[in-house]
């Protein structure tokens, strides 16, 4: 974990080719006492990671909200995903694979 802090990483594969999906805008956004506020983003690198979606930002309590922008020339040209964090003193890891008609996301290690 960066820094030893609790953070948010993500793996994006696209199943289709079986290759890492690069260049994936992700953008994290934090929904906490109905409220909504900017908590991190990133792109993908080369091998399809983002290592600390919140950008050094403090993981905490609440629901984080990861927005995938997979890209304009796909049937599925995006995806989000809420999650609830209740441990903000741990790691989350959420990848997500995607094929030209299917994607898929779980709890990761």
């Amino acid at each position: 974990m960066p820094g030893d802090r609790s953070t948010i990483s993500t793996h994006v594969l696209d199943t289709g080719t079986g290759l890492p999906a690069t260049g994936v805008r992700v953008i994290c956004l934090l929904l906490k006492d109905d409220r909504v506020q900017a908590a991190g983003g990133g792109m993908t690198d080369d091998d399809g990671r983002i290592h600390d979606v919140l950008e050094g930002r403090k993981l905490v309590t609440g629901v984080y909200r990861l927005s995938f922008e997979l890209g304009a020339d796909r049937f599925f040209e995006a995806i989000t995903v809420d999650l609830r964090i209740e441990d903000a003193n741990r790691s989350y890891h959420v990848p997500l694979l995607v094929s030209p008609f299917g994607l898929s996301t779980y709890r990761g290690t």
